[in-house]
Order: structure tokens, then sequence, then C-alpha cells
């Protein structure tokens, strides 16, 4: 049905006589020697993998895994002492350095972070004729110190925060105040290194790397490397100890936590696990298409891909969504139209997607939208006049969450208590999650998960979308490519989570790319001016229940997708004929009157992508 953590399916379905069966490449990295790095495909037995490398050690060897997250780490801890392998300690970064950091200086862990109105009390922050400076720039203070603290830089002046900043306005702003955010940030940052103020989870890390500490072990094994800090990276790389470091380069999405992809950082001898036993080779092929759409920004390699995963039974469908507004409008258009669906069920529970990281909540926005200040009881938004003020200071902070309340406030304005009380009252909780009819995702939630069956929400990046940002000559900054990057890779983890089938918006399928019994595109119609999801927010307001019932079908805004016209054999050989006299794949396109995307996709079809000439 579903599982904690998904890459241990060779376990199932890669044995022999009830003995696990390794493959060719498990077994090249299980008789490897010294420093290496492995790159996993989604379901490709990494755990599998590490447990067995684990195993082979030399006797009396003590070895550290590192997992990602304490989640991980249960499971993982469960595992090894399964195998009997009470040598492996299971740790996470953040648990090293908690034992080492804070309790030997006694200090005080604040769980949740610090909200940007107690940085402007605590630091005393002062505003000016432009309206709320004082939030923008704690908001600002608090990104860079997490920033330093994800980094393996000594100083806060050794790292420039304006090289994070994508929006234009955002941009502008923190040019103009840059030294009083470097200032605040290096204030904030001191008075937790003294005490004087509880610490955050970021501080008691980058603390730990700046001591240079020396983990006593023979072996560490370092998982989920494609999302580390570079802090964490840092302490690993300096150890003695002979390293393993294991990840899929290709599921780096958390690019906006300031994480670094440590497969490419790490100068060690390369293996790979290019065999998924969780899916199809359907699925294998879609997924490293759309890691094909890499191309329209930097040339690369195609991702070598095996499906052999096995039809699972259709018990548990998930919908996955790239952003919390996404998955909330879709589950809100799915118990309006599936009223005979008792039981849902949203990874990492419901009430989480409704809260920012900072604890706004979504009836906060929805009150400053109606001009009720007195219900609202976060000091940030209370301080706004109204909603154009809030996204003003969105603009200049580049607040996504915030942002995404907003959307969700314009789009269904009243009718939010109503429909998120439904929600609620259909929710499960952790211990009834088999009971769940349909579970509810984002792909950062769902990471390391797998499904029977999924569909996705229509709020992915697109390959037209990376074609027009393409066809507009907008050669892209190095943070910006990283973006768009990390964009499909969120595609590719959400595809990645199936077993079985997977439902997938035309819009959102690569050109040319065929539907399959596993593959099930789906049509996206066209809002019209009465059909549409602003339409329910209009009819709230009004109370009118019948109104109300007459839009509950909630339609996505979305173009149709252009039907490709077929090849000609005649173009077929200019096409080979071009490719094979090295034009550029831009000019192919262009003299053919076609895609780019559609270039490519035939290219992959006759068999001419190997050389990879483009």
């Amino acid at each position: 049905m579903f599982r904690n953590k998904a890459d241990d399916a060779p376990e199932a379905n890669n044995t022999k006589n009830g003995q696990l069966k390794l493959t060719g490449e498990q077994e090249a990295i299980i008789r490897s020697k010294g420093n290496i790095k492995i790159n996993a495909v989604a379901g490709s037995g990494k755990t599998t993998t590490i447990i067995e490398y684990a195993r082979t050690r030399p006797a009396g060897s003590k070895i550290l895994y590192l997992a990602f997250n304490r989640a991980v780490k249960l499971e993982a801890e469960k595992k090894f002492a399964a195998q009997g392998l009470s040598n492996v300690k299971v740790e996470t970064a953040h648990s090293l350095a908690y034992k080492r950091i804070v309790f030997q200086n006694e200090y005080t862990v604040r769980s949740q972070g610090y909200k940007t109105h107690e940085i402007v009390d605590m630091l005393q922050l002062k505003g000016n004729s432009e309206k709320h400076t004082e939030y923008i720039i704690a908001n600002h203070i608090l990104k860079f110190a997490a920033y330093f603290c994800n980094s393996d830089k000594q100083k806060v002046q050794d790292l420039d925060y304006r090289q994070t900043i994508t929006d234009d306005t955002a941009t502008d702003f923190v040019q103009s105040h840059y030294a009083i955010i470097e200032h605040g940030t290096r204030l904030l940052l001191s008075r937790m290194y003294r005490g004087t103020i509880e610490i955050t989870h970021d501080f008691y890390l980058k603390k730990f790397q700046l001591q240079n500490p020396v983990l006593p072990y023979d072996y560490i094994l370092f998982d989920e490397g494609q999302d580390a800090s570079a802090a964490m990276l840092d302490i690993f790389l300096k150890q003695k100890a002979t390293k393993v470091i294991v990840g899929d380069t290709h599921q780096q999405i958390y690019g906006w936590r300031y994480a670094i992809n440590s497969l490419e950082k790490a100068n060690f001898k390369s293996f790979h696990l290019s065999t998924s036993f969780r899916f199809h080779q359907d699925i294998a092929d879609l997924a490293v298409t759309i890691l094909d759409w890499k191309r329209f920004f930097q040339e690369q390699p195609s991702v070598i891909m095996k499906g052999k995963g096995k039809p699972a039974e259709k018990k548990v469908k998930a919908i996955i969504a790239r952003t919390n507004l996404g998955l909330l409008l879709k589950a809100i258009e799915y118990i309006t139209t599936h009223k005979q669906v008792k039981h849902i069920y949203f990874e990492g529970n419901i009430n989480s997607y409704t809260y920012a990281d900072e604890g706004t909540s979504l009836y906060d926005v929805l009150s400053l939208h109606n001009f009720n200040h007195g219900s609202i009881r976060d000091k940030l938004v209370g301080s706004m006049s109204n909603l154009d003020e809030l996204e003003e200071y969105i603009e200049k902070t580049e607040d996504v969450q915030l942002s995404m309340m907003v959307d969700l406030v314009k789009e269904y304005g009243n009718a939010i208590p109503g429909l998120i009380k439904t929600l609620k009252e259909k929710h499960t909780g952790d211990e009834e999650k088999a009971k769940a009819e349909v579970i509810f995702s984002t792909v950062h939630r769902c990471k390391g998960m797998e499904y029977d069956t999924i569909e996705l929400v229509n709020d992915f990046v697109t390959e037209a979308k990376l074609e027009r940002l393409t066809k507009e000559n907008k050669q892209p900054q190095d943070h910006n490519q990283a973006k768009w990057y990390e964009e499909i890779n969120l595609l590719y983890v959400a595809i990645t989570r199936t077993k079985g089938s997977i439902r997938i918006p035309e819009t959102l399928l690569p050109a040319g790319f065929d539907s399959s019994p596993f593959i099930l595109s789906q049509e996206v119609k066209k809002e019209t001016e009465t059909q549409g999801t602003n339409s329910f927010a209009r009819t709230s307001h009004t109370g009118s229940k019948q109104n109300q019932e007459s839009n509950k079908h909630i339609q996505v805004r979305e173009r149709l997708k252009e039907e490709p016209k077929p090849w000609t054999a005649g173009e077929d050989r200019f096409l080979k004929q071009l490719f094979e006299d090295g034009v550029h794949i831009m000019e192919i396109a262009k003299r053919l009157n076609r895609k780019t995307s559609i270039v490519l996709s035939r290219l992959k079809k006759l068999g001419l992508l190997n050389t990879n000439k483009f």
C-alpha cells in the first residue's frame, strides 16, 4: 500500500528462494574500497545496498550512518538492528551537533525558530518612509542567518546574501538596506553564541561545524547527499574515516533551504544504482524524458534508468502537488466532486498546510482580506492595513508561503473556513492512515514515500514554459538555472512515487510522449467566465448555497496542449541528416518548423540522442 521509506524495494522484488539477490551495480559498491559516492535513481534499493555494505566491512569496524531526518533515522535504526549490525550508529547531522553543542553549552533551543516581528522587537529595528521596512529587514535577517548557518563559511562577511535573491523588487530592497541586514544578522547570531537568547537548530549545527569536530568512526555513510547543507558536508569531508555518500542528483529539492548537491562536490569514485524495483519501464522512460528538459539550459547526457517494478494492487491513491496552494485547491475540488469519499489523509498533517513556518495562519490572511483586524493573531499580518500592503511585503521578501495564502484567500474568500472544516472532518490521524481512500501530499512531504497509484496536480513546471524561456533568450544566471533544475526535479520526484500507474495532466507530459496502461493522460479544460475557481470565491461572499453548489466542480486554469503533427519519412531523413552534420538542435527545429522539445523527442525515438551532439 504505502511505506515510509521505499528504497528497500529490492527486498521484495529482487529475491530468489528467500535470499536477497544483488545486482551487479550493488555488488560493485559492496566490493569497493576507499571513499565512494553512489548516485541512485528512485526506488533502486540504496538502503539495502548500504546495509549490505555495512555488513561486509571488517569485523569490529565502527560505522556511522547519517540519516536525512529523524523519521529516516528511526527507520534505519530498526533495519540495522534487524540485521544484527550493532556496530552501526545511526544519527542525523543535527542529533550529532545537539549532543556536542547544546548539552556542553547549556543552550536553550527554540523549536520553531524566530518570527519576523520578534526580530523587529529584539533588534529594535526602526521603519522609515517606506511601509513596513522594519519587518522586511527582519525577514531578510532571518534568511541571511539561515544562509550563513547552512554554509561552510567562517564569517557572515564571507557571504554575499544578495546572490540568493532572484526577484527584482526584493533585490532592490536588499541592495538599499544591505548594511543594516548584514549587521542585524551578525548581532542576532552573536546573541545566540553568548546564550542570551534561545538558539535555532541551524545555529548549533553551524557552531558544531566551526569547531572542526573529529568523529570516532572507521566508516561514515552519508545518505540523501543531494540535499545536504554545505556545513554538514564540510564536517563530513574533513573526517579521516572511509566515506560513502549516497543520493540522487536529480532529487535535489531543498535548494530554498540553502542545501547543496554534495554528490557533485565530493571528488570520490562514482558508482550508480540505475535499476528501479519500484515501477515499470514506462514510468522510468517518462522520468528520464522529463529530466532531459534540463538540456534547455545546459547540454548533458541522458540518465540511464531501468524500471523493473511489478504493478501494485490499486489500494490507495495519492494526489501529489507542487505547492500547498495547489494541493488545497485540488483537495477542495476532490471532496466537492467525490462526496462518497469518507476518509482522506494529508502527509504531514492537514494543519501544516494552513500555517506558514513562522506561524501565520491562513485565517489571519482571510481576516485581513475582510478588514477584520480584531481577529488577527499574527503581529506581522496585523500590522498591514489591507491585502495590498501584505502583497507589497511579499514582493520585497520573496515570502512564498505567505504568497500562497494570499492566492488561496483571493480564490475562495469566505468559503475557506467551511471548506477547511470539511477537509478536517474527513481527515484521519496517523494511526488510521490505512483507512484513507486518498492521500494528499506535496512533493516535499512525500519524498521517500511510495504509493500504489498517483495523480498529479497541474501546478508543476511544464515543457512549454521551459521552451518559452529558451526562445525569449533568457540566459539564466546560476541561481535561476538552479531554480529551474529544482522545478524539474520536483516533477521527477513526484512521478517516481508510484509503484503502478500515474494520472498526469496532458500539459505536464513531454511533447510526443505516448500514454500507456501505466501513464494515463488527463485532459485539461479551459476555464470559462462562469465556471472556475474565482467564481467560487465570488459566490462565497453572498452566502448563496444554490450558487455555491452550481460552482462546485472547480476547473484549473491551464491552456490546452497543442497536438504535434505526424512526422513524414522525408522529415525523418532530413532530421537525421541535419543531426549527423552537427547542426544545433534549435537550428534544426527552426528549419523543420517544429518545437525544440518535439525535435528532441523525435531524435530520442529514432535512437539518435546517444551521441549528445547538441
